[in-house]
């Protein structure tokens, strides 16, 4: 069996966050399992994924291994790009609206799913590498396109600060989010809102 010193290496090299499966693999039974988790060595984040009690995880990470489908999604995907300086109170994630909604009732981290329909789901993904886990988000233009169809969701103040740091930010590609406006049918919003500043 792993020592305590390996495993929290183990845990470190996967984002902060394994599986049971992962722990099984690692020489751990299931009473093994639960006697770390009443000395408190590890603490379950919900079914089946495990964190260790005394290292901070960077929520990203944590969420990238929980949903490893989930792609970071409108505030949050603005305040990655600094197009925002307000902090959402959840993370926003873009998820298959035919998964199964109970998996994301979590306690932590806090999780705001938006059900999207598989076809959106793969326009404009960037993965990055974080803590040796590949975490989705949605690119710039993209995150802009999203910004313009949830309007309603967003607070004033928001919506207009990411379409004007979008604006004046070197790395935007006027290209793709005309191509993206047109696949999720807001070319003319695009045209409104960005094309006036262009």
């Amino acid at each position: 069996m792993v020592i305590i010193g390996e495993l929290k290496k183990e845990f470190q090299r996967r984002g902060g966050v394994l599986k049971t499966a992962e722990l099984n693999q690692l020489g751990f039974s299931s009473r093994q399992i639960k006697n770390l988790l009443d000395e408190g060595v590890i603490t379950r984040i919900k079914r089946g994924f495990y964190e260790l009690t005394d290292y901070v995880n960077r929520e990203e990470v944590v969420i990238a291994r929980l949903f490893p489908q989930a792609i970071i999604f409108l505030e949050s995907a603005l305040m990655y790009y600094g197009y925002t300086d307000r902090i959402p109170t959840a993370w926003q994630i873009a998820v298959d609206k035919n998964s199964t909604k109970t998996q994301y009732e979590i306690d932590y981290p806090t999780i705001e799913p938006y059900y999207l329909e598989p076809k959106f789901l793969e326009i404009g993904i960037v993965k990055i590498q974080t803590e040796g886990v590949t975490v989705k988000i949605f690119d710039r233009d993209r995150t802009i396109c999203d910004v313009l169809r949830y309007e309603k969701k967003l607070e004033k103040e928001v919506f207009n600060n990411a379409i004007q740091r979008y604006v004046k930010d070197r790395k935007k590609n006027i290209r793709k989010l005309f191509e993206y406006a047109e696949i999720l049918n807001i070319r003319n919003k695009v045209q409104i809102y960005i094309g006036v500043w262009l």
